[in-house]
């Protein structure tokens, strides 16, 4: 009998964008799946930081609930949200080629960044970084799917908000410097200086490690390099023991046979930088993410990570 793979998403239109792309990606292999969309809690509170929740995986544990009691048998996540440590049982099975990792300053005017400005964005790490670089800017937090967060641009007197590139390119809302969805209209610069999260840009499928099936047809959709350069940022990250509530950016990119890896931890003001350029060659990349995270440890970021912890448990 063949089955039929019933593939975990949330709701929103980027998430259903992205296990579509999975849906037909397995289709094309011969497989036969359905969409199995779920609200997760990160959805439904909009009125709180990610970072006062203390959820970890809040955008993921609905999904891995439902894997669990046998509602869905494969999720599909942007790989950012996911947490470095999976529940018990479920495995990591593909890291899809990886778009843009880029993050993306949305604007509705020209920006005069020598003045005063107000900035959204609801990640401690693009604040962070945004405010190193214009202490004299303000940074707001901002909520929501692409959509929700573009009209509160629009209807806000904020200068910019930040998104992430790559959600902005698959829902076809970015195209050149245009900025531009059914109900906004606008800019957009890609931030190149600013590291972004640990595997963003990446989608990941995971499955639970007994279910044969499902994660052999799910590894046919394997990037390698993908693969790679997210497990060593999130190595990175797992290391620094970040989550969602540190100022942590990382970014590995595969050059000829070697590796090229960027970190960094900042203080939530921006003030306190602490940073890693190094690169190792591909046969060796096991391991690279978690010594580049000892090295900003043992240079300053075991106090820094203890500090940044205090003032968000307040």
């Amino acid at each position: 009998m063949k089955k039929t793979i019933r593939i975990g998403t949330r709701d929103s239109e980027l998430a259903l964008w992205q296990a579509n792309t999975v849906k037909s990606k397995l289709e094309n292999l011969g497989y036969t799946t359905e969409l199995v969309p779920v609200k997760s809690t990160g959805d439904l509170v909009l009125d709180k930081p990610l970072y006062e929740m203390g959820i970890t995986g809040i955008f993921t544990k609905t999904l891995d609930v439902a894997m669990i009691k046998g509602k869905v048998d494969i999720a599909v996540h942007s790989m950012k949200d996911v947490p470095t440590q999976l529940p018990y049982g479920i495995v990591q099975t593909a890291v899809l080629e990886r778009a843009s990792s880029d993050d993306i300053l949305v604007t509705t005017t020209k920006i005069d960044f020598e003045k005063p400005c107000t900035i959204a964005t609801g990640s401690l790490r693009r604040q962070a970084q945004w405010l190193n670089r214009y202490p004299h800017h303000k940074v707001v937090d901002i909520r929501g799917n692409v959509n929700t967060r573009l009209q509160k641009l629009k209807d806000s007197d904020w200068q910019g908000a930040i998104f992430a590139k790559a959600g902005l390119e698959r829902l076809g809302f970015a195209n050149g410097d245009a900025i531009k969805s059914p109900s906004f209209t606008g800019a957009g610069e890609a931030l190149h200086w600013m590291l972004p999260a640990p595997a963003q840009g990446a989608m990941v499928v995971v499955a639970l490690e007994n279910d044969k099936f499902c994660t052999e047809a799910t590894s046919k959709l394997n990037d390698i390099r993908a693969q790679i350069c997210t497990h060593i940022e999130r190595e990175f990250l797992r290391t620094l023991e970040g989550g969602c509530t540190a100022p942590i950016g990382a970014f590995a990119e595969i050059i000829g046979d070697e590796v090229l890896f960027k970190g960094c931890l900042f203080s939530l003001n921006g003030k306190n930088k602490l940073e890693i350029e190094k690169t190792v060659k591909i046969t060796n990349y096991q391991e690279f993410g978690k010594k580049c995270a000892l090295h900003i440890l043992n240079n300053g970021g075991t106090e820094l990570m203890a500090q940044i912890k205090k003032q968000i448990n307040k």
